[in-house]
């Protein structure tokens, strides 16, 4: 029998809001619910009850109340959600308006920030005033080009307090890779700073906004925040104006515009490396309702706590954390590299800010573990209660590394979802012990299984990740999508009327998830579908190796695995080390994960949300065309992989 990393003590299960939640489904609905297994599965079968008892739970201010949860439970897409209902997603957020700190601010040039709850309140209706004046009615787009920064969150605010749908990228993209997206849906303001920090340096972004203004004739004004200069030179930017002069002074309190609850909130962005980003269309109240229920429910959130997660405006993270002021805690945004001054960087912030709910990526936890940092012996981390981490998956041995040198009582959430939905298939359960290598659960009314090739559900086997029933933060439409052909491309072909994610995972007897990688970057060898993580997993266990990508490259009618590695500082790529690597693999995983080849190469590319683009790779590999090369942080390491001749043999 396997046993738990971590299990939640007994007085730890009682005082977690899901054990509340299912004390109120019991008490209304007359059941006798005693763990999370028997709660998910009426969640799943009760859909429109349970969205109900959500509404409740998480007091959803609105200023008319729903005529009926859903129209068809079956429906995908399309189901239409809480009709009736009118409310305000900021108007939700902003539920809170007293002294406590709303925003800790904290940037690479030790700059730290403070806003209560009230001063945000007060800064977001100056510019609500300023935006309404300018023009701004609902259904207008309002795009930030911003720093995880504090203005950052008042400009989303304001915008959707007016019923404007929000867009934001952050300032590390290019000028392509930012017209891609926003040049698609036409925004009428943008906010920006002058520039940011990165790695200690001060970096400019007026020059990008220039060249982006100039191929957006629809922006009607640019409101910039100084950040890296008191005093940013605006000349050569049409109709700029500073964030303090633009807003209105004398505005005190705020108007929030009554919507129907699927009005659209956020357009959302897929990563754009094997096309134009798809402009996924989000709704207010979806949103609103289902990031709750992951915050309270999942996630244990409560006024006291203090939340961080490491993130850019351009990452669903962002929209995902900025919700938690709904609940009332403090957030803690950090814009800069995790890793700067020190690899320690976020922990020494996470004493300091005395910390309770720290997230960050998979990524991340492996270079801290290859950095040798050891936060629990570096640092008094006694307020945290969770780590959250999302993505990629997470290995085994990063879960083992957190309880060792992280902490021991702390509930380990891996997470996994997508900027698709703005939230999560599979999350950690605050009732429910941590496995290793385990997402602990699938989300409430999340119906997710993992369909074999013949859409069948399987347990304790690889598969598709599909959802079989709605839920309110699907997208309501893809912008420019008039008869809904991409929308239904994206997720409804393989499976009809069922979405089908694209990752390929294993659901556990425990009820637990394995993720396995991106279901389109899987390997094929011999016909056998293996997931890239099991790789990874192995590889991030040598110390000579920094980074790996692994691909299929089509091979005399099949598929052989290719191993790229990028090596630390002072070691090379032997024959007796590639010999290491094929026994490691084949020992921890399966013969056919065993490369064909293992290749050095000099970087390995990413997207600006930090996700390894395999199938960037595996197309430079077969001579294809990689399109909006403006979406990888590191589009120069695509070079290396072109044409390479020891791959012909």
């Amino acid at each position: 029998m396997v046993k738990p990393l971590w299990q939640p003590s007994e007085r730890r299960i009682k005082d977690s809001l899901m054990y509340r939640f299912m004390q109120n489904v019991n008490h209304t609905y007359g059941t006798h619910f005693a763990d999370y297994d028997a709660l998910y599965q009426w969640s799943v079968e009760n859909i429109p009850d349970f969205w109900a008892e959500m509404w409740r739970f998480a007091g959803i201010i609105a200023s008319q109340g729903y005529d009926r949860v859903i129209d068809d439970v079956t429906k995908m897409p399309g189901a239409s959600w809480f009709t009736g209902s009118r409310l305000n997603f900021a108007e939700n957020l902003l539920r809170y308006r007293d002294d406590r700190t709303a925003l800790i601010f904290r940037g690479e040039d030790a700059v730290r920030r403070t806003l209560t709850y009230q001063e945000l309140y007060e800064a977001t209706a100056k510019l609500a005033a300023a935006l309404r004046e300018a023009g701004v009615v609902p259904g207008d787009r309002v795009v930030g080009f911003m720093p995880n920064m504090p203005e950052s969150i008042i400009a989303m605010l304001a915008a959707v307090s007016l019923g404007a749908t929000w867009s934001s990228c952050s300032p590390d993209f290019g000028i392509k890779g930012v017209l891609d997206r926003f040049g698609q849906t036409r925004p009428k303001i943008l906010f920006t700073a002058d520039g940011y920090f990165f790695k200690g340096k001060p970096l400019d972004s007026l020059a990008k906004i220039a060249g982006i203004v100039r191929e957006l004739p629809s922006i009607e004004k640019i409101v910039v925040v100084p950040y890296v200069s008191k005093s940013p030179k605006l000349a050569g930017l049409p109709n700029a104006v500073l964030f303090d002069d633009f807003c209105k002074k004398d505005a005190k309190e705020m108007e929030f515009a009554q919507l129907p609850f699927e009005h659209p909130l956020y357009i959302m962005y897929s990563s754009g490396t094997t096309g134009l980003p798809k402009c996924m269309v989000q709704s207010a109240g979806g949103v609103l309702l289902h990031q709750l229920k992951e915050l309270l429910l999942h996630t244990d959130l409560k006024r006291e706590d203090t939340i961080f997660y490491f993130t850019t405006c351009g990452w669903m993270m962002w929209n995902w954390l900025t919700t938690s002021l709904a609940v009332g805690a403090t957030l803690v945004l950090y814009d800069g590299n995790p890793f700067h001054p020190g690899p320690d960087a976020l922990w020494r912030m996470a004493e300091k800010e005395k910390i309770t709910v720290f997230g960050t990526s998979a990524g991340y936890i492996a270079a801290l573990k290859n950095a040798g940092v050891k936060p629990g012996k570096q640092f008094d981390l006694t307020p945290l209660r969770a780590l959250l981490s999302t993505g990629s998956p997470l290995s085994r041995e990063d879960f083992h590394f957190i309880y060792d040198e992280v902490k021991k009582d702390l509930q380990l959430a891996s997470i996994s979802g997508g900027s698709d939905l703005n939230g999560c298939f599979a999350l950690g359960n605050p009732m429910g012990p941590v496995y290793e290598g385990e997402l602990q659960c699938r989300g409430l009314a999340m119906k997710v299984f993992a369909y074999d090739e013949n859409g069948r559900p399987v347990v304790g086997r690889q598969g598709e990740l599909v959802c079989t029933a709605p839920f309110p933060s699907m997208p309501i439409y893809f912008w420019d999508d008039k008869d809904g052909r991409k929308y239904k491309a994206a997720y409804f072909e393989k499976f009809l009327g069922i979405w089908t994610h694209g990752d390929f995972i294993e659901v556990t007897e425990r009820g637990g998830l394995i993720m396995y990688g991106r279901s389109d970057a899987t390997l094929n060898p011999g016909g056998v579908r293996i997931g890239t993580a099991e790789i990874y997993r192995i590889i991030e266990q040598l110390d000579e190796i920094e980074d790996s990508v692994v691909i299929g490259q089509e091979w005399q009618n099949d598929v052989r695995v290719i191993l790229f590695v990028k090596m630390k500082p002072g070691f090379d790529l032997t024959d007796e080390l590639r010999d290491t690597i094929k026994k490691n693999i084949r020992q921890g995983a399966s013969p056919r994960h065993v490369p064909a080849k293992i290749v050095e190469a000099p970087d390995i590319p990413y997207t600006l949300n930090m996700k390894k683009v395999e199938l960037a790779v595996q197309k430079v590999i077969h001579g294809r065309e990689v399109k909006n090369k403006d979406a990888l942080k590191n589009p120069e390491a695509l070079d290396f992989f072109a044409g390479l001749a020891e791959l012909r043999n």
